[in-house]
């Protein structure tokens, strides 16, 4: 018997209560996955936004991809410890750093979007492709609106 049978039905029926169970889930599987490729999480936020939108300061980064400043700084100084961003002094203001993702930095964040994808399918694995874009398009859609509280 599963431990969702094992757990009363008023929890089970409740999504707020499936969405955190979900949530442990995928939060390990993913570390995993990174840990696989020799990254985080965090970092691979940071190498993707720099990877969309391109060199930014340190502020900016924080804000995209919703980390703390301190975490933002603790991370790129792993990253760039391990060449995956170069900082340099903002020309328009010395005071900030432009971060930018190297050419090895790319090349991590290949290696972990491929142990994401893969994590992806173990995580989805019992659902079919029209259900993940479902449940994906669903998930962002309340991700968009809890955001605009």
């Amino acid at each position: 018997m599963g431990t969702v049978e094992k757990t009363p039905a008023r929890l089970t029926a409740k999504p707020s209560w499936l969405l955190g169970q979900v949530a442990v889930h995928a939060h390990r599987l993913a570390a995993d996955g990174f840990a696989a490729v020799g990254t985080r999480g965090y970092h691979y936020r940071i190498l993707s936004a720099l990877d969309e939108f391109g060199a930014a300061s340190q502020a900016d980064l924080g804000r995209r991809v919703a980390m703390d400043r301190s975490d933002v700084v603790a991370t790129l100084n792993e990253l760039a410890g391990q060449a995956l961003v170069e900082r340099t002094p903002d020309p328009d203001d010395r005071r900030r750093n432009i971060v930018t993702l190297t050419k090895e930095g790319a090349r991590q964040l290949k290696r972990a979007d491929q142990a994401l994808d893969q994590v992806q399918d173990d995580l989805l694995a019992p659902l079919s492709a029209a259900e993940r874009d479902a449940l994906t398009g669903m998930l962002a859609r309340l991700l968009a609106h809890h955001r605009q509280d």
